[in-house]
């Protein structure tokens, strides 16, 4: 199994640095260009599930290359929190999951050919109230941008999440034990040669 060359389907940059925490640094990064709106009446996890099966199939990959890709949202109920579309938006998602728990659902897909492996971490996530002067600060620092739900929670926002019960990489961005799992099924060598 060997030869096999880890391709990131993804631009984000946590997801490198979350990989590189494991010793895993991919051998190309092509983000895929797919639609990402949620589908009329589409469940939070159901949609991220979608998105990352999606993206996986529209890498295109060589015989010997591994593809990852993977998704995440915000979820309150059956609502959908994805990136802010600006800082009025990001502003309503923090106020909205102030003083509340959310879910942060992240979905990977892994395809080697024509196999795809699929998985998926739910991770229930609170954040305390915040006041104004809180909420306007963190706007402020532009750290909402690009982020699911409107925070990063391994930046500033994390001072607002006084508790998780799950997979903190799965909130940053791609949960690394389920992802190593999935990379192994597809015979990717995660800690070295397979024996």
């Amino acid at each position: 199994m060997s030869g096999l060359k880890l391709v990131l389907g993804s631009g984000s940059p946590r997801r490198l640095e979350l990989l590189a925490q494991i010793g895993i640094t991919p051998f190309a990064v092509r983000p895929p260009d797919i639609d990402e709106d949620p589908r009329k009446g589409e469940l939070p996890r159901e949609y991220v599930n979608r998105i990352a099966a999606d993206k996986v199939a529209a890498v295109v990959a060589a015989e010997d290359e591994v593809v990852l890709c993977a998704d995440t949202t915000v979820a309150i109920g059956r609502r959908i929190m994805g990136k802010p579309a600006n800082e009025a938006e990001a502003a309503q998602f923090l106020h909205a999951l102030s003083g509340r728990r959310h879910r942060v659902i992240t979905a990977m897909a892994v395809k080697r050919g024509d196999c795809i492996w699929r998985g998926d971490v739910v991770t229930t996530v609170a954040m305390k109230r915040l006041s104004n002067p809180e909420v306007n600060a963190y706007l402020a620092s532009g750290d909402w941008r690009g982020k699911a739900g409107g925070y990063a929670i391994q930046g500033p926002a994390g001072a607002f999440i006084p508790w998780i019960n799950g997979s903190f990489t799965g909130v940053v961005g791609l949960p690394l034990a389920e992802t190593a799992g999935l990379l192994i099924a597809a015979g990717y060598p995660v800690y070295g040669e397979l024996a």
